[in-house]
């Protein structure tokens, strides 16, 4: 076998052997290494959602479990960093959210186990082999970005059935945020415009661009940057009287207009099983992973007065109503 032959077959056993199982031995504080795409002030709520769906499970931070913060601060070109930073404190297992975080955590580790709480088609962005088996150290809980945005087109056009033109606000380092809406707009009739945001600064030009461009209301696709950013995302909108819609309701209670989404406290609580089952000894390539299956629709009324928005009872009855 010469060299190269060698080096391709090392390379793919080591890809093929699949996470052996990490039980945590009885006495022993287990370490959870947390790493969230924004900052703490605006990540903190889904850090406890974690912490006590954990602490449902007996795990109690303090007593037997330990978590390892890191804060991105919304800028996702830490995540190589931050990732390696926890690799390099081997904690027991890591959570996380997004597509751009678990590449760079796979990237520092092929052996500490990685529980994901928001990924669009994992199998497509190459993450895992299927959710049913997604192998390798890997699992947690995925949606379908294309399905999602379908949902809020919809709801859009019921509260401004006159829009015929959107615009749809797209992160660049998060690609499969942007899958299905195209086919969306083409099923539902409707002229769209994508709107590539690089970065946090360039959100307030994407709206000066969607307004030039005639666009009737805004769907802000999901990424860990937007949401790190909804505050400002809802100013803007207010500012250029387009009615907007997000994927989790925390945009609407920001200001936004409104949200069509699973919720993401709900996400990490339900990743505090994965976490707890991998303590206990299960290997992540084994553990399937899951898609919501609960969806929120949130409306926040009082943006809806201000550009002039009546919404029909049909969709506030099935609304959190925000005022």
């Amino acid at each position: 076998m010469d060299r190269r032959r060698f080096l391709l077959t090392s390379v793919a056993g080591v890809l093929a052997t699949p996470v052996t199982a990490r039980a945590q031995p009885a006495g022993r504080m287990s370490r959870v290494g947390f790493m969230a795409n924004g900052k703490r002030q605006t990540h903190e709520a889904l850090r406890a959602a974690l912490v006590d769906g954990l602490r449902d499970l007996a795990w109690v931070e303090g007593k037997n479990l330990s978590m390892e913060d890191r804060w991105a601060d919304g800028d996702l070109g830490r995540h190589p960093r931050l990732a390696a930073e926890l690799a390099a404190l081997n904690v027991d297992v890591i959570v996380l959210a997004g597509t751009a975080a678990a590449r760079a955590a796979i990237q520092a580790t092929r052996t500490i186990p990685i529980v994901v709480t928001a990924v669009g088609d994992p199998v497509a962005a190459g993450l895992v082999r299927s959710l049913a088996r997604p192998g390798a150290n890997l699992t947690g809980l995925a949606w379908q970005a294309g399905d999602l945005v379908t949902k809020q087109m919809q709801l859009l056009r019921e509260m401004v059935p006159t829009a015929a033109r959107l615009a749809a606000l797209f992160h660049a380092a998060n690609p499969t945020a942007r899958a299905g809406v195209e086919v969306a707009a083409r099923s539902l009739g409707v002229k769209l415009e994508i709107l590539e945001v690089g970065a946090p600064a360039d959100i307030p030009a994407a709206f000066e661009a969607a307004q030039r461009g005639r666009a009737e209301a805004v769907i802000v696709l999901p990424s860990p940057m937007f949401y790190a950013a909804r505050r400002r995302l809802a100013e803007l909108a207010a500012r250029h009287r387009v009615p907007t819609i997000y994927e989790v309701k925390e945009y609407v209670q920001e200001g936004g207009l409104a949200s069509y989404g699973p919720s993401f406290s709900e996400m990490y609580r339900r990743a505090a099983t994965y976490v707890d089952k991998i303590l206990k000894g299960a290997a992540p390539g084994e553990l399937p992973m899951e898609q919501p299956t609960k969806f929120e629709l949130a409306i926040n009324i009082k943006a809806a007065r201000a550009l002039g928005l009546t919404i029909p009872p049909s969709l506030v009855v099935q609304a959190e109503v925000i005022e």
